[in-house]
């Protein structure tokens, strides 16, 4: 229960020093947009590649050689996805979600945290992170499309033209 073999530790530490080796070299090659915090399909391949390390190093059914192949085929499918995402518009709608304006000129847009499922609270967290005391500072927040939220102080608003891929933003 505690200790089988020497033989299985032994091949724990050559198995994962080998497959952490390769994932690293496949993530390099692969760039940066592999692991970025982009949406709900960059998270599944995500946990999905250290689902597949975890199973290279503590199954002994498992070759090497056969992770570090699905390794290489989620790395593949991900930067596919990525790919035609940027060169279709369809596609894109299709796999990733859109940002949501949450508040427009220190309004709360109730039917839309009801829609987002977002409490009043997130929103105010978020507000007073950016070091803001009251939704009148405040001339947007939005929810991105990797769930993170991001306020845009009224002091600093501009001509608000980083909202222009926001639906709503445009006028209300």
């Amino acid at each position: 229960m505690f200790f089988d073999s020497w033989d299985g530790l032994l091949r724990v530490a050559v198995i994962g020093a080998c497959a952490y080796a390769s994932l690293v070299a496949v993530l390099r090659l692969s760039g940066k947009r592999t692991l970025a915090k982009m949406n709900a399909f960059d998270l599944v391949v995500t946990v999905a590649l250290g689902s597949t390390l975890a199973t290279v190093l503590l199954s002994s059914e498992v070759a090497l050689s056969e992770g570090v192949l699905a390794l290489v085929v989620l790395v593949g499918a991900q930067l596919a996805v990525a790919w035609t995402s940027v060169r279709s518009q369809r596609f894109r709608m299709a796999v990733k979600s859109r940002p949501t304006l949450l508040v427009r000129h220190g309004r709360l847009r109730d039917r839309v945290l009801r829609e987002q499922r977002v409490s009043r609270a997130e929103v105010l967290q978020a507000v007073r992170s950016q070091g803001l005391g009251g939704l009148d500072q405040v001339a947007a927040v939005v929810l991105e499309t990797d769930g993170t939220f991001s306020v845009i102080p009224a002091a600093s608003a501009g001509d608000l033209g980083a909202l222009e891929d926001v639906p709503g933003a445009s006028g209300e």
